[in-house]
């Protein structure tokens, strides 16, 4: 039977186990997705306490990890979402995507609802990647994907 969390204490611990023994292996969460059927985005979300895993990958990855079997029954559990608390972040790479919304919030908003209609992106029905491209410039781009189902505002 599928079980949900009440606060975020048991994954948020989960997840910290999760990046130490990544560390103490070198895994890369490539690696651990890896035959998981499971996009890399969705199993390091996952391992970071976001989404629960299903219980043959919850044991494949576990067992990567050196779980034991209370903490590969907590992977599959439905977390309480949402990573970050309430004031800005403060960690510079998390920052900067806070700064994107801040400054191209409402122009995405804008042009979401002028191409669909009044509605959401769905961060449920979802898809993410990182890429890392060359710049024409010199060094390297990052392309971030955010692929979400619209959802349109049904009046009731």
């Amino acid at each position: 039977m599928l079980q949900s969390q009440h606060n975020q204490t048991v994954r948020g611990d989960l997840a910290d186990k999760a990046v130490a023994n990544k560390t103490k292996k070198n895994l890369s969460w490539a690696q651990l997705a890896e035959g998981t059927g499971l996009s890399e985005a969705f199993v390091t979300a996952a391992l970071l306490g976001q989404h629960p895993l299903p219980a043959d990958i919850a044991e494949k990855v576990g067992k990567q990890l050196d779980f034991d079997a209370d903490d590969i029954l907590n992977l599959q559990t439905i977390p309480v979402r949402g990573s970050l608390g309430g004031a800005v972040p403060t960690d510079p790479t998390i920052y900067r995507f806070y700064e994107m919304i801040q400054v191209y919030g409402t122009t995405l908003k804008a042009l979401v609802h002028e191409k669909l209609g009044d509605g959401i992106i769905s961060a449920i029905n979802f898809k993410l990647s990182v890429e890392k491209i060359d710049d024409p410039d010199g060094g390297h781009r990052a392309v971030i994907t955010l692929n979400g189902k619209y959802l349109p505002t049904k009046p009731y």
